[in-house]
């Protein structure tokens, strides 16, 4: 069964309107609910007292229409009285002030008090639900990514240092704390990286970024062990932020899950986006479908307006629909909507559901309602499909940590450039694995990997021996820069990459905001593109230059070469560009790679594939507001209106087809 839901807060309501609630939700096709996940204080109402009876009524009254539950641990928001016990339990913040209370995940998580607490509500929660029919999984807390920077968490990141180093001799090396005589004689001298100390050593604040991601590792872990103990039975999840978390490492946070889900909000939180990213959207996914290499679920789907002290757009007639299908398209086997109503009270007053004040259903939920009868009629023939693209992109967290830490430019994001990257490839419905530095890259054709600033000797073994063996490999600027410590490396850039890479970084320079460089490009078919940000001045070895600057100092220079390498190439890109740089070097290099896409289409024209052994499932998604066609390559079922189709098939706008081969 293809499991279709809504996240649901019946604390909110009066019990009278729970049966409403529940009917509502069967005549839509629900048929799973997300409950609790911010209802401590219900659950535990004074120290030791547990009320569960109020969540067994409106299980009872959900299992009456057919619709089963996944509970959270309500660990992100203590109630007042947990906070009272452990005052010294409060967040403290970059700017060493600490929080008070008042706001959700305003605790610190290495707080042993505050993690007893945790561990006895989540027990007392597994106790009671073990057996129940209507319970079928759990969510651990919600959207982990927390960082304080309290006197607990100094000593635990000492503590951490001293097994990860092993003697303070270790770390000052590691760390050249020579400079500025920043030398560590015991290791309770060692700070967090608060913003009052002005710009922190690179070592020490890419370790802190390491040891925050442990935490919350490590916190999730002592409610899974106690899950996985207490109710065998039960899947356990967690509700990641898909491409957009920064302080957690999701390779790590998912591997003890059973699979992960993610909240996505294609038309932002409280940041109005007129125009929505599709190719945002997708990467969301991929990185969710690549965290354990399997099918993910969505927890909470946009169905309404975001909004806290700001309101967001709301989402346009068919784009709940299109968002559906397209999340199902990269690989979602389950879908629920956050939330089902909208609440009268609290800081999320303005941050819409399916219903909204006042209970009416209403245009959203009537679309909610036009897929949940289809997903009844053909969810089943969706489970379990499988992607398999042809290429990749590299997810680094040490890598992205450090160049939140050293951004080098201030018009220069790492994570806008990693998504143009993604968009290059995505524009032409060619799909992405997002994939860990150590991951098996064998089955790929092609590997993207944008700025590894950060690199292991592990890591760029595998990178090289990638392209050894025959695949193509898309190295950038400012690769290979950095060793394990944050510090910069002793060799010629790319560093560990450069005799793959066939050149070297004979010099680099940093672009102005305003300032720009062209590229001329040696390809057939003539293509433009700029630098900006930054210019690798490229010495060529055994590389064949690809492009050279047309202007500065540089000029004539190269700044993209390829590379043969073994049985493989390596193309390096050696200047950050906008848009048309990664267009100009990801059509070429797939065409060479012979990265074929799912299918020619209109710009605007989504196409993914998934597979059931050898029979593709075929996604067609219009994400514009006109109508286009596409020309099929083959005869197709339409699964969601029937018969047989082939040749040019039309695409309302906001329109979405799914298609089973043969």
């Amino acid at each position: 069964m293809y499991r279709f839901g809504v996240d649901y807060y019946p604390e909110h309501w009066p019990e009278e309107r729970w049966p409403t609630d529940a009917r509502l939700m069967q005549e839509a096709g629900i048929n799973v609910v997300r409950l609790a996940e911010f209802a401590w204080a219900r659950l535990e109402p004074r120290q030791g007292c547990f009320d569960f009876a109020w969540l067994d009524r409106a299980l009872d009254v959900l299992g009456a229409h057919g619709i089963q539950a996944i509970l959270g641990t309500p660990t992100a928001s203590a109630p007042p009285w947990v906070m009272e016990l452990f005052p010294d339990a409060f967040k403290v913040l970059p700017s060493g002030h600490r929080q008070t209370y008042g706001n959700r995940v305003n605790h610190c998580q290495t707080h042993l008090g505050f993690r007893e607490r945790g561990k006895i509500i989540t027990q007392a929660m597994a106790d009671h639900y073990r057996d129940h029919p209507g319970v079928i999984g759990w969510q651990t807390d919600n959207e982990f990514g927390s960082t304080c920077y309290c006197p607990a968490c100094q000593a635990s990141f000492q503590d951490w240092l001293r097994r990860r180093y092993g003697s303070l001799d270790a770390l000052n090396a590691a760390w050249g704390t020579v400079f500025w005589s920043h030398i560590y004689t015991a290791w309770e001298q060692i700070p967090v990286p608060l913003e009052t100390g002005g710009v922190p050593n690179p070592g020490l604040a890419l370790d802190f970024a390491r040891f925050t991601s442990d935490v919350n590792v490590a916190f999730q872990q002592e409610h899974i062990d106690i899950l996985r103990q207490t109710c065998p039975g039960h899947f356990i999840t967690h509700n990641l932020m898909g491409f957009n978390a920064e302080t957690v490492n999701y390779f790590d946070l998912a591997r003890p899950l059973d699979f992960v889900a993610w909240d996505n909000y294609p038309r932002g939180f409280w940041n109005p986006r007129p125009e929505v990213d599709p190719a945002a959207a997708a990467l969301g996914h991929a990185t969710m479908r690549g965290v354990k290499n399997q099918p993910f679920w969505l927890m909470e789907e946009q169905s309404g307006a975001g909004g806290w002290h700001y309101q967001a757009v709301t989402p346009r007639p068919g784009e709940m629909r299109l968002w559906t299908y397209q999340a199902i398209a990269h690989g979602a086997d389950g879908m629920v909507y956050f939330r089902w109503r909208t609440a009268r009270h609290g800081t999320e007053q303005y941050w819409h559901g399916v219903l909204d004040h006042h209970g009416q259903p209403r245009r959203r939920y009537a679309e909610l309602k036009r897929i949940g009868g289809e997903l009844k009629r053909i969810g089943d023939r969706l489970l379990g499909a499988e992607s398999r693209p042809e290429a990749a992109m590299l997810l680094d967290y040490d890598t992205r940590w450090a160049w939140r830490i050293q951004p080098h430019h201030e018009g220069f994001k790492y994570t806008q450039y990693y998504l143009s990257w993604f968009k290059a490839f995505h524009a032409r419905n060619i799909g992405l694995d997002i994939a860990a530095p150590e991951a098996d890259l064998s089955r790929y054709k092609l590997v993207v990997a944008p700025a590894v600033y950060v690199l292991s000797e592990a890591e760029a073994a595998n990178l090289v021996s990638f392209a050894e063996n025959g695949g193509t490999l898309i190295l950038t600027a400012r690769s290979g820069v950095k060793d394990e410590a944050n510090a910069v490396v002793d060799l010629p850039l790319p560093g560990l990459l450069g005799r793959a890479a066939g050149a070297e970084v004979e010099e680099y320079d940093l672009l102005p905001g305003g300032v720009s460089v062209p590229l001329e490009f040696k390809l057939p078919e003539a293509r433009t593109a700029e630098a900006e940000w930054w210019a690798d001045v490229l010495a060529p070895g055994s590389a064949e230059v690809l492009a050279t600057y047309a202007g500065q100092y540089y000029a004539g220079r190269a700044a993209v070469t390829v590379n043969r390498y073994g049985k493989g190439r390596v193309i390096y890109v050696g200047a950050f560009g906008g848009q048309p740089l990664q267009d100009v070097v990801a059509q070429w290099t797939a065409e060479q790679a012979g990265v074929k896409p799912a299918l020619a289409a209109p710009a605007g024209v989504e196409a993914v594939t998934r597979w059931h052994g050898e029979r593709k499932l075929l996604f067609l998604l219009n994400h514009g507001d006109a109508e286009q066609f596409v020309t099929l390559d083959g005869v197709y079922e339409d699964l969601l209106a029937g018969g047989r189709v082939e040749g040019a098939l039309r695409l309302e706008p906001k329109g979405v087809r799914v298609l089973s081969e043969g």
